[in-house]
C-alpha cells in the first residue's frame, strides 16, 4: 500500500496491520526499483530497519511512542545528520561527515521518525532545475523528461514517487516551492527564523529556511510543530509560540485573498497556469470568500534584488570551502596559492563559481554601494511593500511557478531565464513571511500545477487552513 498522509500509517501500525520494519523495507524496494530518478544520494538501510524494529518492539511492549512514529522521511543534502555524509551535491565537500545533528533532524528522530537517506539538490542549493548537481540530475516522476524543479528536487521527486511520505528541503529564494509544484506535492516555507538553521549548510543566510515537502498539509503542518521553536545555537532563530498543527484542520474563517494585478497579467504566464489560477479564484468566491486585486510595483525588481543579495552572502559563506581544513582538495596543487585556487576551481561547479563571483562583484571596492546597498534598500521597499498588502488582504494568491515543469536542458543554456523560474517565489524570502505552495491539477501536458499563498510573518496557522482548504478543491 502506498500511504499518501501520517494518519494513514499510524491506523494500519497501531492496529497491528502493519509494522514499520515491513513499511521501511517496502519504501527500501521502491526506492531501490526507481534507482533510475536519482533522488537518493545515499540510503540509510540499515540504520532505517534497526530504527524500524526497535520502534516495533516498543509498541508491541505498549510504549510510549513519538508523534512521527511511522513517517518514513528524506532529507535533502544540505542539512546534516550525524555521522553521515553531507556534502550540498558538491565534489567540494566529498569525503566530509558531519559530526553533528542539525537541529531540525534533533526534533525529527525525538519524536521516532525513521530518516530513510539523503536526497539529491542543485549544488549548494543554487538552482532551479536540479541540473547542478555535480552527482548528475534527478528525474521527475511525472515525466522523466522534464527537470523535477529545483533546489530541493530530489526532495519533491522522492516524495512525488512515494520513495519515502515526506521530505525536508531548503528554500532560499523557492527551493522547496518550486519543485513542489513541479512534482505535484505540498511544499511549505516557513517565517524566516520559525525553523533553526543550526546544521543547514549555508547558501544566503538572510534568506535560507528548512521546511517540509509532503502530499498533503496535514503532514506539512505537523513536521513544521515539531521542527519549528527557538534554538540557542541559532540567534536568528524565533522565540515566538509555536502553533498547534491541528489548527490547520479547522475551517478558514471568511478572509481576504489578495492577487497582485502585474501577476495577473504577467505575459509569461502559462495559459494552463492562469486556468488554473482562475479557477481557484472562483472556488474561493464560491465558498464566501473575498478576492480581490492588489498592487505589488516591485515584481520586476524582485528577481534582481535577490540574486545581488543571495549572491554576496554565498561568496562569503562558501569562501569556507578552501581545500585546507576538509573535503576535496586538488591532487594537481604544487603551492598554497594553488591550494585554494585549484581546489575551488575544481571543487565548485560552474553554477556555483558564477554566484560566488558575482556576489564577489557586488561586494567589491567601488561596486559596493552601487549594487549591494542600493539592494539592501529595494529589499526594504519589497518588504514594506508586502506587509502593506497584508493590511489590505489575508493571503497573497498567485501561482507558484509561472509554468509547469520544462524539459532537461531547456534553459540550462541561459542563466538568465533559468533565474526568471524565482519571478514569484522569491518575494516570500525577500520579505521573510511564511509561503506554501499546494497542487491544484494539471495542463495539457499532464504536469502539474502548483499555486501559491502567502501570509503576513508567524502566521503559518491560518496560512496552513487556506492552504487545506485549496487542498479540497484540487479533487
Amino acid at each position: 500500500m502506498q500511504y499518501r498522509c501520517l494518519q494513514q500509517v499510524r491506523n494500519d501500525l497501531f492496529a497491528g496491520n502493519i509494522t514499520m520494519e515491513q513499511l521501511v523495507a517496502d519504501y527500501l524496494l521502491r526506492i531501490q526499483s526507481q534507482a533510475h530518478l536519482h533522488a537518493f544520494l545515499e540510503v540509510f538501510e540499515h540504520d532505517a530497519i534497526e530504527q524500524a524494529r526497535q520502534l516495533d518492539r516498543r509498541i508491541h511492549n505498549g510504549e510510549n511512542t513519538g508523534r512521527l512514529a511511522g513517517m518514513v522521511i528524506g532529507i535533502k543534502d544540505n542539512i546534516s545528520i550525524k555521522n553521515k555524509a553531507v556534502t550540498a551535491s558538491s565534489r567540494i565537500l566529498q569525503g566530509y561527515q558531519s559530526i553533528y545533528h542539525a537541529t531540525a533532524i534533533e526534533r525529527l528522530l525525538a519524536e521516532d521518525a525513521i530518516i530513510v537517506g539523503r536526497l539529491n539538490c542543485d549544488e549548494f542549493a543554487m538552482g532551479s532545475s536540479n541540473e547542478n548537481s555535480s552527482l548528475g540530475p534527478t528525474l521527475n516522476p511525472i515525466d522523466e523528461r522534464c527537470v523535477p524543479g529545483g533546489s530541493s528536487g530530489g526532495s519533491a521527486a522522492a516524495v512525488a514517487a512515494n520513495l519515502c511520505l515526506a521530505a525536508l528541503g531548503s528554500d532560499t529564494g523557492g527551493s522547496i516551492r518550486q519543485p513542489a509544484a513541479f512534482c505535484g506535492v505540498v511544499g511549505l516555507k516557513p517565517t524566516y527564523g520559525r525553523i533553526s538553521r543550526y546544521g543547514l549548510l549555508a547558501y544566503g543566510s538572510s534568506f535560507d529556511q528548512i521546511g517540509p515537502l509532503t502530499h498533503t498539509v496535514e503532514d506539512a503542518a505537523l513536521l513544521l510543530e515539531i521542527m519549528a521553536g527557538k534554538d540557542a545555537k541559532d540567534a536568528t532563530s524565533s522565540s515566538r509560540p509555536v502553533p498547534s498543527s491541528t489548527l490547520a484542520s479547522q475551517p478558514l474563517p471568511h478572509s481576504k485573498f489578495g492577487v497582485p494585478l502585474d501577476v495577473l497579467n504577467n505575459p509569461n504566464l502559462q495559459p494552463d497556469v492562469k486556468k488554473a489560477l482562475d479557477d481557484v479564484i472562483e472556488h474561493l468566491k464560491s465558498q464566501g470568500h473575498t478576492v480581490q486585486t492588489v498592487s505589488f510595483p516591485y515584481l520586476d525588481y524582485l528577481v534582481p534584488t535577490y540574486y545581488i543579495l543571495s549572491t554576496a552572502e554565498a561568496s562569503s559563506n562558501l569562501s569556507r570551502y578552501d581545500g585546507i581544513h576538509y573535503g576535496y582538495r586538488s591532487p594537481h596543487a604544487q603551492t598554497l596559492d594553488e591550494v585554494y585556487k585549484k581546489s575551488r576551481s575544481e571543487g565548485f561547479g560552474k553554477e556555483v563559481k558564477r554566484r560566488i563571483m558575482l556576489g564577489t562583484f557586488v561586494l567589491s571596492s567601488g561596486y559596493y554601494d552601487a549594487y549591494y546597498t542600493k539592494a539592501q534598500r529595494v529589499r526594504r521597499l519589497i518588504r514594506n511593500a508586502t506587509l502593506d498588502i497584508f493590511q489590505q488582504v489575508d493571503f497573497i494568491l498567485q501561482p507558484t511557478t509561472p509554468g509547469t515543469a520544462f524539459r532537461f536542458g531547456q534553459r540550462s543554456d541561459d542563466p538568465v531565464r533559468m533565474y526568471l523560474e524565482d519571478i514569484f517565489t522569491v518575494q516570500a524570502n525577500l520579505a521573510g513571511v511564511p509561503a506554501i505552495s499546494v497542487p491544484y491539477g494539471m495542463d495539457t501536458q499532464n504536469l502539474p500545477i502548483g499555486i501559491q499563498v502567502m501570509s503576513n510573518d508567524f502566521t503559518e496557522a491560518s496560512l496552513l487552513q487556506a492552504a487545506s482548504l485549496l487542498e479540497s478543491f484540487n479533487v
